[in-house]
């Protein structure tokens, strides 16, 4: 029974050592160029998805080496709670890694949604690897955007803070802090207050 276990133990230390060198093999291709395709806006994730299954399918991985669909995340309030959304920042565009021949022009122009390569003239013009690496950094934003449906001069009600269950209007939106001013009344005057988006919500 120890055997047994101790044989075991020495499998599951094999197939991680395996799933290790497979995470870190990356294909490259020096004869691969970023290429720009127009697909069916909302259909991004799913055309990656079905790329990469026709890519794997088809053992053509050494020629069509990555997918890229350019996202920047962002905090988004609603209801008067933040979540993090991934915002696609090309919308009806995705980044294709490839060698451009006849097998891989027939994938790419033979799966449903894609609608074409970004092109001059007639033949498919690469994007240039310094805007790829523009886009990556892009991407890697450390500060999310804020997103919020609140406009100046709207009603809302702050549901946190010192001011909770107070009435106000919004006076101003900083989109770059996540932060809206809100005027109030108190003490039998207006008073302007700071708050973050998720202390406020609209009536």
């Amino acid at each position: 029974m120890a055997k047994e276990k101790k044989n075991q133990k020495e499998t599951n230390k094999e197939e991680k050592k395996t799933t290790k060198k497979s995470k870190k093999k990356k294909v490259t291709n020096p004869n691969a160029k970023w290429y720009v395709l127009n697909i069916r806006t909302g259909y991004e994730n799913a055309i990656q998805k079905e790329l990469q299954q026709r890519i794997e399918a088809s053992g053509l991985e050494n020629k069509i080496v990555d997918i890229l669909v350019p996202v920047q995340k962002k905090i988004v309030v609603k209801k008067g709670k933040q979540k993090v959304e991934e915002d696609k920042i090309f919308p009806g565009y995705i980044l294709v890694k490839m060698e451009l021949d006849e097998v891989t022009w027939e994938i790419i122009n033979n799966i449903d949604g894609i609608r074409g390569f970004v092109r001059t003239d007639k033949k498919p013009r690469p994007l240039p690897e310094s805007e790829v690496q523009a886009i990556m950094q892009y991407m890697k934003v450390e500060q999310p955007s804020y997103q919020t449906s609140f406009s100046v001069g709207e009603a809302v009600k702050i549901t946190e803070g010192a001011f909770v269950d107070f009435i106000g209007s919004v006076q101003e939106i900083d989109q770059s802090k996540g932060k809206v001013k809100v005027l109030i009344s108190f003490l039998g005057r207006e008073a302007p207050v700071e708050l973050e988006f998720s202390q406020v919500e609209k009536l």
